[in-house]
């Protein structure tokens, strides 16, 4: 007969908004072990499986610590709330804790005035949408709420939530009926049943003792503080966002360029300093798409997103959010994993803005071997290319605009516009092959630049920090001769120096924030700017390292960057000493910037 032998949960803590999946061990009639699922409509031996979820509430409400949500609060700062300051943000587990968050979180204080506390009602925030009398009867509110929540959760048909037992101060609710459960808002502070049974296909009776197993107490997805889009162009007040969350200057548009972190490449070994469900990709992949929606760019460029996440979710999900995909899978000539999780370079726009006019594919690897038939003798061929063939790619997009950009003595006029999405090669000790990278894809949108008068965009992880040789070409458009990265060379492919130059004028967008007067936030922003070298101080944080390596570059002569979205505070990001983090879910942030197209010439 059909029975189970375990099941358990890979993530350790439940968070609202992530898809929990339990492992579930099973021993078939004939003996073998198996993981698959067994339903009703396709049993085995006359017997399937059968899911529930419940939600154990007590009577007695539980706060979590607002800095270790897996913990219970013992303590609360009365300094918040004086200030009204969300309550949720107020506990904490310890003294230890409290002292160790102070300087991180004396800032709510010192923000509290001007704040405005959005979250809605405070104890909803924190225990859900709960009420309960002395006596232990059930405000009728919350039939209501369970039951609204548990409609659409799982594939389950629609049933009412209902009463399953009371016993002990305790009261369970059933929420789900399939086999995976994504916790909602109500959920927070609770512990979470799940319960699997055989069940006798003909009888419908359960058979046998059901498996069971209970959650710790559901938290609330962290929420980072919202980061503000600062004007750069004199203004003197921050971008006001329209009702449909975007700057309501006419004409403009912005760009969001996000190295998003691979699951792939997000081990515990790697970033054992970030907690193993603020790792998981049910975790991670929730809290990038809250984080990129919430900027409403109208062209996203993402960096490392798998091939699997971008079919199975990210097209899907911002398809909902009215935005067009387009993809380019890294090549696997190196890659020796499975090809559905190679990852690649993914840029959205939003089709409200935009219509798509021609995508073009940047295969390095080709880009080798071309090289190194037109150069290089056949016995040096394997060598040479063993050094350059990296899988690296890059995408190139040219959009048209939907909105007039062109003023009165342009009307009617296409606005196009170039966007290049890429990832350079991450080995430090290839700097030859980033600098030839680099010098590739510039050359191929130089040909783009020649057949079409088009503003352009470079956006990406070129995984080289300022004053580098490839940053070098991209702000300068030529590169020292005596440069010290041209010293490794080994297969004089960057010869003659000379070559190694450009003709489009790019300029780095977050290069606006060293050139901006005084203004609100002015000073803050540039105090987080690199004065030698007008870049961001760091854009990639880990443990090992910090230091820029993403850009948003573009054409000064047919674009003006109106706004730039703030960059981040490295003292408030070692507070989770390093990114990845429960809060930013990727080891680079998000840079984002807003453009306007300048009025062209006529010719």
């Amino acid at each position: 007969m059909l029975s189970v032998l375990r099941v358990h949960l890979p993530s350790d803590i439940p968070i609202v908004g992530c898809e929990l999946t339990p492992y579930v061990l099973l021993r078939r009639p004939d003996k073998t072990v198996t993981t698959d699922d067994v339903s009703e409509s396709a049993p085995v031996d006359g017997h399937f499986l059968r899911y529930k979820w419940y939600r154990i509430q007590s009577d007695r409400k539980v706060a979590v610590c607002s800095v270790h949500p897996s913990e219970q609060a013992t303590l609360q700062c009365l300094g918040c709330v004086k200030a009204k300051i969300p309550v949720a943000k107020s506990y904490h587990c310890s003294p230890k804790c409290f002292s160790d968050a102070w300087q991180h979180h004396r800032v709510l204080h010192d923000r509290a005035a001007s704040a405005v506390n959005e979250n809605g009602n405070e104890e909803d925030e924190l225990f859900g949408r709960f009420n309960s009398t002395g006596s232990g009867v059930i405000n009728a509110s919350l039939s209501g709420s369970a039951s609204s929540t548990s409609l659409t959760n799982g594939s389950a048909p629609l049933y009412p939530a209902t009463v399953a037992q009371r016993s002990g101060g305790e009261t369970w609710f059933e929420v789900g009926r399939s086999k995976t459960y994504t916790p909602t808002a109500d959920d927070i502070g609770h512990v979470l049943k799940f319960e699997c049974v055989v069940v006798d296909a003909e009888t419908k009776l359960v058979v046998g003792p059901g498996s069971t197993l209970l959650t710790s107490r559901v938290i609330p997805a962290p929420s980072p503080s919202p980061r503000r889009l600062i004007p750069v162009n004199g203004a003197d007040m921050m971008g006001q966002l329209d009702s449909d969350g975007r700057l309501s200057s006419s004409g403009t548009f912005t760009v969001l360029s996000y190295n998003i972190l691979s699951d792939a490449y997000a081990t515990s070994e790697s970033y054992s300093y970030c907690p193993s469900w603020a790792l998981s990709w049910p975790y991670r992949r929730q809290n990038l798409l809250r984080e990129i929606v919430g900027y409403r760019a109208d062209i996203v460029c993402l960096q490392e997103v798998q091939n699997d996440h971008f079919e199975e979710f990210f097209a899907p999900e911002l398809d909902k959010h009215g935005y067009q995909a387009l993809y380019k899978r890294k090549t696997n000539e190196v890659y020796l994993g499975n090809t559905h999780t190679i990852d690649g370079c993914a840029t959205f726009f939003r089709r409200d803005r935009f219509s798509h006019v021609k995508k073009y594919e940047v295969e390095f690897n080709k880009a080798a071997q071309s090289l190194t038939d037109a150069i290089l003798p056949s016995a040096q061929k394997k060598n040479a290319l063993n050094r350059l063939v990296k899988d690296n790619v890059a995408l190139i997009v040219v959009l048209e605009a939907k909105f007039n950009n062109q003023g009165a003595d342009n009307p009617g006029k296409r606005q196009l516009l170039c966007v290049a999405n890429t990832h350079v090669n991450i080995h430090q000790d290839l700097k030859d092959v980033k600098l030839w990278q680099v010098h590739t894809l510039l050359k191929g949108l130089e040909k783009i630049a020649a057949s079409a008068d088009i503003p352009m965009l470079v956006c990406g992880d070129f995984n080289s920090t300022p004053g580098s040789a490839p940053h070098a070409l991209l702000a300068m458009g030529k590169v020292d001769p005596i440069h010290p990265d041209l010293g490794i060379d080994p297969l004089t492919i960057l010869r003659p120096h000379t070559k190694l130059n450009h003709q489009l004028p790019l300029v780095s967008a977050y290069s606006s924030f060293a050139r901006m007067g005084v203004g609100l936030g002015m000073d803050q922003q540039r105090r987080r700017m690199d004065p030698s070298t007008n870049e961001p101080l760091f854009t990639h944080c880990t443990r090992d390292f910090i230091g820029t390596l993403d850009y948003i570059f573009y054409t000064a002569d047919s674009l003006t960057v109106e706004s730039l979205l703030e960059l981040l505070d490295e003292d408030s990001l070692r507070k989770d000493t390093a990114l990845p983090s429960p809060e930013w879910s990727s080891d680079h942030i998000a840079l984002l910037a807003e453009f306007r197209c300048k009025p062209r010439p006529r010719r």
